[in-house]
């Protein structure tokens, strides 16, 4: 038997530089869509994922000869804008020690707080093996590059043990999903309630029929009735609510998402007499929703509820969806039928100090985050024994 020719690494400063076919042959279902090439190029040919926003393309690729056997998006980043793993703390401490903070390297999708694969491996590789490899090259590139550290963020639990023998330290995160429960209808999701909390949701269900609001859901070639421009305006009205808010995708992008990710993509609205009042656009996985990016032109009550939770839940159950995943933030969804669930991300700062001390404000908030799991589940409103 002959010896594996060994890899090397290419860092791509455009995802463009590889084929689309070369890049979706490492995709598979934990990887989400949001790590397939026609969603990560969007990205950047939109004006989303640029230098002249943060985000400087430095994809880690590995290849044996010109077979592509391993990757991961990767950027160089300016800021912690747009990442939903928040260490700004630590690069205003690391400031006040005298210490540079920035650029640094994530490992992630942008603006995009959903677990997937951070590292794409060829079928028929030993992917602990591809993983550390690309691992220990992105630590010599960050060496070589006089960065700050390196990020991978929302990372599966089934990485961490690589990324933890590479010296990375975990941090954890909380989001609230949303899992079938084998309900045949929506009344069975409701009986999971106990009366109080189901009398509740039954009203704000009721909200939109008493004020003549109906809630459609567009897939697959249905979609050419959505509007980009119109997306694009119900996403800035959320934006735009919040003091810290922003833009951080263009027009371009959920025209692109349209014309050439239409298969993966679902466009919730809700109309009045006809007119549009609101909308969310979503993604769709392997038996997974992702929800996204939610805006209204009109305020209604309970219409985020019925748009944003309510209808795709219903939808799913009718469908046979196996798990609903909202995005990130939240906490109003717990009294909605949505569980806590863990997110991951690893970290490794290279300078020996800041290390430190990033692990020892790890090692408190895991306690903390861990600690504080059961009180969120005790929220959900479920029957005892549910």
């Amino acid at each position: 038997m002959s010896t594996p020719l060994p890899t090397t690494l290419r860092i791509l400063r455009s995802l463009a530089d590889v084929p689309r076919a070369t890049w979706d042959a490492l995709v598979d279902a934990q990887a989400t869509p949001f790590l397939e090439w026609t969603f990560l190029t969007a990205m950047e040919e939109s004006g989303c994922a640029v230098p002249a926003r943060g985000w400087h393309p430095r994809h880690l690729t590995l290849w044996r000869g010109s077979r592509l056997v391993a990757a991961a998006p990767a950027y160089l980043k300016d800021d912690s804008d747009g990442e939903f793993v928040f260490d700004s703390p630590w690069a205003t401490a690391a400031e006040r020690a005298g210490l540079r903070y920035y650029p640094k390297l994530v490992l992630a999708v942008p603006f995009t707080p959903a677990t997937g694969r951070r590292v794409l491996v060829a079928p028929g590789e030993d992917r602990a093996a591809r993983e550390a490899e690309l691992y220990a090259a992105a630590q010599e590139f960050a060496r070589a590059e006089r960065l700050s550290g390196i990020h991978v963020l929302f990372t599966t639990e089934e990485e961490l043990p690589v990324l933890v023998a590479q010296g990375f330290a975990v941090r954890l995160g909380v989001q609230y999903h949303w899992r079938n429960q084998g309900y045949r209808t929506l009344e069975d999701f409701l009986g999971r309630f106990h009366a109080k909390r189901r009398n509740q949701l039954r009203r704000e269900l009721r909200a939109l029929t008493e004020r003549g609001i109906e809630v459609r859901t567009l897939r697959g070639d249905a979609l050419a009735d959505a509007d980009a421009d119109t997306v694009y305006r119900l996403y800035a009205t959320t934006v735009d609510k919040y003091p810290w808010g922003q833009r951080f995708l263009t027009p371009d992008f959920f025209a692109r998402m349209l014309a050439r990710f239409r298969h993966r993509c679902e466009w919730v609205e809700a109309r009045r007499e006809g007119r549009l009042v609101a909308g969310a656009f979503n993604f769709t996985g392997a038996n997974v929703l992702y929800g996204r990016y939610w805006g209204c032109f009109e305020e209604h009550p309970f219409l985020h509820f019925n748009v944003c939770l309510y209808h795709p839940i219903s939808e799913g159950i009718t469908s046979g969806l196996e798990r609903f995943e909202p995005g990130a933030g939240g906490e109003h969804k717990l009294t909605r039928g949505f569980e806590p669930r863990l997110t991951y991300s690893a970290h490794l700062l290279l300078h020996p100090g800041m290390d430190r001390a990033v692990r020892g404000f790890l090692a408190h908030e895991r306690a903390a985050v861990e600690g504080s799991l059961p009180q969120w589940r005790a929220e959900t409103g479920f029957k005892e024994g549910d």
